[in-house]
């Protein structure tokens, strides 16, 4: 390739040349790792082992080329597999709008990155977060207990998942359960010294694919493969289905959303990098729409192949590429050896996947937490196990905003003065303490000092006592650096108080953008230009000639 060639590649894709042998191991490892997951997912998801191995390949190669992470790799996860085998629970009769479905979760992707809204998800509080992920882990190792004992998985959701599980135990399919105890044994146990060269989960499906051809055949396993490339699956939509469509399709932006980029974090933590947010939604939502249109299952930045491909020394995009490039290999021309693995086998695999998911580093700490950090996660968790996705983190960042607020609106309210008769006892220039102590109680000094928001909103009002003596209320803004809204509101219902009543009001910190925003919002309508000063000094003498 040329050096021109190679200089639009990459002003197109985002994908380099400068690390070839880094990259290309760091490629051929993370497919190592990635094809027993993608088996396992696409097995989970109840859409077929082939889908996951699609929705590894166009998303991860996509999501590579578009992307705005260098060293991410992206392919089915726990998440977005939990989502899916929902959505194809639901439109069973009608696959092609479970694909459509994923067609139009990347589109919003896609819209997600160009309004620029990847910033937000910072904003997620932790506790969200981790009883979210908690909550998918314990999905995914319900669902997968039942096979791993040799049982079908279940195909109405999490609720029969657990009812099943009694009965799975009590009943085992001895080859199954051997196979999957033996690969559980695997993944748990297999040596650090080893896992360094070569996956357990990779060896797992090794041993439990031999397993069943020559030791213990009554395994089931995954049955016939379709062989070479997908063809399309068109869209296709029907006014009946509109709603939960994209309800569905939602859902799965927000949590390849959330999924990939909490993934571009920590890679950047690992390689001291700074990922593009709304690039990597641009990528993930391209891999998202081509998955859902050749067949596949969706997918996000998936955390440990991620790390597996910057250990093996990826640095560029191409890693990603070449990752998707060896498993289009591998479904081109072994997908009929993929046919004799055991669903224990990938029940292992994904149990380990679901145990690593479940936030345990919080759960360790959760005793020294207060009580409603606990509560938030908790109750995610629940929600996440029990009802819905959407809703557990819709509730999560309520219930955390609600708490964040109230701790906000104490904070807040601290830096609100409301001096008139203990003017001796608050510190201030001593010019100003002159023209109060002559004032005698007749001026009642407002002073806001810091930043307002909602939080303290309703509190305003209140700190303002009910006016007896004073002549002249005077709003101090000149140490203001920012009010929103409602802090706007609750000011404006002091001044149409204090003017109500006959009562003089005057302004200080005319210029102040805070002061800026009351006027655009009409709340000194009422106040004569003459009543608005730039410095608290100057307010005073003015309201002292008014009291």
């Amino acid at each position: 390739m040329s050096s021109a060639n190679g200089f639009a590649l990459g002003a197109i894709t985002g994908i380099r040349f400068t690390n070839i042998r880094g990259d290309i191991y760091g490629g051929v490892t993370a497919a190592v790792v990635a094809l027993p997951l993608a088996l396992a997912f696409g097995v989970a998801s109840g859409v077929g082992a082939i889908a996951g191995l699609y929705g590894a390949i166009f998303v991860g190669l996509f999501a590579a080329m578009f992307g705005g992470t260098n060293t991410q790799v992206s392919g089915p996860t726990g998440p977005m597999t939990v989502v899916m085998a929902s959505i194809f629970t639901h439109f069973a009769d009608q696959p092609a709008l479970a694909f459509t479905t994923v067609i139009l979760g990347g589109a919003l992707q896609i819209v997600f990155g160009v309004l620029k809204l990847g910033r937000y998800v910072a904003y997620v509080p932790f506790t969200v977060i981790s009883g979210f992920m908690s909550g998918i882990g314990c999905i995914i190792i319900a669902i997968e207990v039942a096979p791993l004992f040799g049982h079908p998985a279940s195909t109405h959701g999490i609720l029969e998942a657990i009812s099943l599980i009694p009965g799975a135990i009590m009943h085992p399919g001895l080859d199954a359960t051997v196979i999957g105890l033996v690969t559980l044994g695997i993944v748990i146990f297999t040596p650090k010294a080893i896992a360094r060269f070569v996956p357990p989960p990779l060896i797992a499906l090794i041993a439990g694919t031999l397993g069943v051809l020559w030791i213990l055949p009554g395994a089931p396993v995954i049955g016939e493969i379709p062989t070479g490339l997908p063809s399309p699956i068109l869209p296709h939509i029907s006014l009946a289905s509109l709603s939960q469509v994209l309800v569905s399709a939602f859902i799965l932006a927000v949590l390849g959303t959330i999924d990939s980029l909490l993934t571009s974090l920590i890679a950047d933590n690992v390689t001291g990098t700074h990922h593009n947010s709304d690039k990597e939604l641009i990528g993930q939502g391209i891999g998202n729409m081509a998955a859902g249109l050749f067949g596949g299952i969706p997918g996000a930045g998936a955390t440990m192949r991620t790390m597996v491909n910057i250990r093996a020394g990826a640095r560029t995009p191409l890693s990603g590429t070449i990752h998707a490039l060896v498993l289009l290999a591998l479904v081109a021309g072994l997908a009929p050896l993929a046919e004799n693995i055991p669903l224990a086998v990938l029940a292992g695999i994904l149990l380990k996947v679901g145990y690593d998911i479940i936030d345990w580093d919080y759960l360790k700490r959760v005793r020294g937490d207060d009580i409603a950090g606990v509560a938030v996660m908790a109750t995610v968790l629940v929600l996440t196990v029990l009802v819905d996705l959407i809703m557990a983190v819709g509730v999560g960042i309520i219930m955390a905003s609600l708490i964040s607020a109230s701790k906000m609106s104490n904070i807040e309210i601290r830096q609100l003065s409301v001096i008139g008769k203990d003017w001796e006892s608050v510190p201030m220039d001593e010019a100003d303490r002159k023209l109060l102590a002559a004032a005698a109680g007749r001026i009642l000094l407002i002073h806001f000092n810091g930043a307002f928001s909602f939080c303290s909103a309703n509190t305003i009002s209140r700190a303002v006592p009910d006016f007896q003596d004073e002549k002249v209320v005077l709003i101090d803004c000149s140490d203001q650096t920012s009010f929103d809204t409602s802090t706007v509101m609750a000011i404006d219902a002091v001044v149409q108080r204090a003017l109500s009543q006959g009562i003089a009001v005057v302004f200080a910190g005319v210029g102040n953008p805070a002061i800026t925003l009351l006027e655009n919002m009409r709340v000194l309508d009422d106040i004569p230009a003459e009543n608005r000063l730039a410095t608290r000094t100057a307010a005073l003498e003015r309201a002292a000639l008014l009291a």
